[in-house]
């Protein structure tokens, strides 16, 4: 399923949090939404859910307004969690299945296939309070998508984790991807956008300040700074440099010139990082603005 947002627009006492947002989300890719804190992403996924209204725009689910019966096809991992501490484990997952439509014996079912896969299930009759953090985590996943969503909405998903448990979670998110599932993913870990993240958008002070392709987006920020591989002063030994190349110098003129004066292993151009870019993009209208 694909979903829009058009103009969006939200205005809380003394505060606009969105101000004509419109986002495409592409069916079965991973979109980041990206923005500093208080830029508005939370207010927009709450919008998306229907937890809130927006003053004005649109929402659009699978090509027609958004319903509440829709909400049964999204699967949403607030970064604020939830469960509740003093209720088993099993008891409470099921519980939270059942809300969300799935019949005793579907959730019992599924359930049990994401513990066993994430290797809790020894913990299905322990409380909520005895397990770590990053295991609360996994039971508060395995709750975001056990009723198989179309869409998936991740908000800041890897808080809690270790390593060795947050590159679990990637292949995971990857994996309901590669099913044709759609997902949100919302997060300040620029080094997983690049990772796993198809599309972005960036939202800076209620507003949309960038959204593309994120190959796309790097290409449209490089800076034409290239890391040169050469032969040192002996043939046993490399140096690495890094140059800027003028605007106006063709990348073959560059290699030519640096030919005539070394011994070339190897030459790449260095993108942005999405750090990078997100800095600047959100620097620099600071700058305007100030």
């Amino acid at each position: 399923m694909k979903l829009e947002t058009n103009n969006v627009t939200k205005q809380f006492t003394g505060h606009l949090a969105l101000n004509n947002v419109s986002i495409s989300v592409p069916h079965g890719k991973v979109f980041g939404l990206l923005g500093p804190n208080g830029a508005g992403k939370t207010t927009l996924i709450r919008i998306i859910t229907r937890i809130t209204a927006p003053d004005s725009g649109e929402v659009l689910f699978d090509g027609h307004p958004l319903q509440q019966s829709d909400v049964y096809r999204i699967g949403y991992l607030p970064e604020e969690r939830g469960l509740y501490r003093k209720m088993k484990v099993g008891e409470q997952a099921l519980y939270l299945a059942r809300l969300k439509g799935m019949t005793a014996h579907d959730a019992k079912q599924n359930l049990t296939k994401w513990f066993e896969k994430f290797d809790i299930m020894q913990w299905w009759n322990k409380k909520v309070e005895e397990l770590s953090k990053g295991m609360q985590q996994k039971v508060q996943f395995i709750v975001t998508v056990v009723h198989d969503p179309e869409l998936l909405i991740f908000d800041e998903p890897f808080s809690g984790f270790d390593p060795v448990n947050t590159e679990q979670l990637k292949r995971e998110i990857l994996e309901l991807k590669e099913q044709g599932r759609t997902i949100i993913f919302s997060t300040h870990n620029m080094a997983s956008v690049e990772e796993i993240c198809d599309e972005i958008a960036l939202i800076n002070k209620s507003e949309i300040a960038l959204t593309g392709n994120v190959g796309e987006v790097r290409n449209r920020f490089r800076t034409g700074t290239f890391n040169v591989k050469v032969v040192g002063e002996s043939s046993d030994n490399t140096v690495t440099m890094r140059i800027n190349k003028e605007k106006d110098i063709s990348n073959s003129e560059l290699i030519r010139q640096l030919a005539s004066q070394y011994e070339i292993i190897s030459f790449a151009e260095e993108l942005p990082s999405m750090n990078d870019i997100f800095l600047s993009v959100v620097n620099y209208e600071l700058r305007v603005e100030s």
